[in-house]
């Protein structure tokens, strides 16, 4: 009776984990499809899969996490990517690459680096509210920048994931960077001072870049 009893505790068991990895499994969201990797593949080698595997286990793996371990895994991975202008990327004065463009060609821009982030921190479930791609001046550099802004909630001083200084800090220790304007898939906004500010007409509407961006999302 009693061996009876054991075999049906492990079966019990057995049946439990499963489903439990069932749902889990079902949760994660797939920001890469095997088409794409195989696409991948044949346009710009073997490694190139490997980084779009590497990007589906980056989400795999932060699923369900503190979303102060998201921000730090997903900027330490994206980090890793080479930097490149855009003209002598893509032959363009200003390209905007989705995140499987980037990582496949294991280069890109301050822009491609941020919108990385931003799509893959979406798909981890932090919500849109609280992330912003933000248009700054770096004044060391004394150019144009973006970095991808955290709030983690409306009040908060803003978390500054950046390309240029890679450690995650608040946007108050980030005298180096002047905001401009602001925007997500809500609206753009105009900087005051620092994170959000006044909303501007016709929001994303105005950028171009980013509207084609989404478009080319929508195709693959």
């Amino acid at each position: 009776m009693k061996k009876w009893l054991r075999l049906k505790i492990i079966v019990f068991c057995v049946i439990f984990v499963w489903s439990i990895n069932t749902v889990l499994a079902s949760t994660v969201p797939q920001v890469v499809s095997q088409q794409d990797i195989q696409n991948a593949i044949q346009k710009y080698g073997s490694f190139a899969g490997k980084r779009l595997q590497a990007w589906q286990q980056l989400v795999n793996d932060n699923i369900g996490q503190p979303e102060s371990v998201q921000l730090t895994n997903v900027n330490n991975f994206f980090n890793e990517v080479r930097f490149i202008d855009d003209i002598d990327h893509w032959k363009q004065k200003d390209y905007w690459a989705t995140p499987i463009e980037m990582l496949s060609t294991d280069a890109g821009d301050c822009e491609d680096y941020t919108i990385a982030k931003y799509f893959t921190l979406k798909a981890l479930g932090v919500s849109e509210k609280k992330l912003y791609l933000t248009y700054v001046k770096a004044i060391r550099l004394n150019q144009a920048h973006m970095v991808l802004t955290y709030f983690k909630t409306p009040q908060s001083t803003p978390l500054v994931l950046d390309n240029i200084n890679k450690h995650i800090l608040k946007a108050t220790k980030r005298d180096d960077l002047v905001p401009v304007y602001s925007f997500n898939g809500d609206g753009l906004w105009l900087a005051k001072q620092r994170g959000k500010g006044r909303s501007v007409s016709g929001g994303t509407k105005k950028l171009k870049a980013w509207n084609n961006l989404l478009e080319r999302l929508r195709l693959q």
